[in-house]
C-alpha cells in the first residue's frame, strides 16, 4: 500500500502560479511511476502529467505543455506539479496518483493508488 496526500491547491488569479506537492509513505516510492491528474466541474477525470521512477522521463497533455513541469524527490517521497501561467480552465480538483507498472503508462485506470485531491481555483 501506498499511502498519498497532495497540498498546494488554492485560489489564484488568471496568470499566477501554484506549486501542488504530494508526500507519499509505506512502500518505497521509488518503485512506482508518478501521475498528477486533474477533475474540472462537471467532468471527468484526465491525465494532465507523470513522471518515471527516477525522473528519467515526463509526459504532460498538451493543454498543460510548456506551463506545467512535474517533478520527484526520491529522497523526500514525494512529487511536485509547478504549475504556471494558470488559466481558469485549469480550474479543478487535482489528485496525485501512483502506478507500480513495469510500462511507464499515462492511462488514468494504470495507477494504483490515489489522494484525496486538492482544490485549484484560478480567477478570470
Amino acid at each position: 500500500q501506498v499511502q498519498l496526500v497532495e497540498s498546494g491547491g488554492g485560489l489564484v488569479q488568471t496568470g499566477g502560479s501554484l506549486r501542488l506537492s504530494c508526500a507519499a509513505s509505506g512502500r518505497t516510492f521509488s518503485n512506482y511511476h508518478m501521475g498528477w491528474f486533474r477533475q474540472p466541474p462537471g467532468k471527468e477525470r484526465e491525465f494532465v502529467a507523470a513522471i518515471t521512477r527516477r525522473g528519467y522521463s515526463t509526459y504532460y497533455t498538451d493543454s498543460v505543455k510548456g506551463r506545467f513541469t512535474i517533478s520527484r524527490d526520491n529522497a523526500k517521497n514525494t512529487v511536485y506539479l509547478q504549475m504556471n501561467s494558470l488559466k481558469p480552465e485549469d480550474t479543478a480538483v487535482y489528485y496525485c496518483a501512483a502506478d507500480a507498472s513495469v510500462v511507464f503508462t499515462t492511462t488514468l485506470q494504470s495507477y494504483d493508488y490515489w489522494g484525496q485531491g486538492t482544490q485549484v481555483t484560478v480567477s478570470s
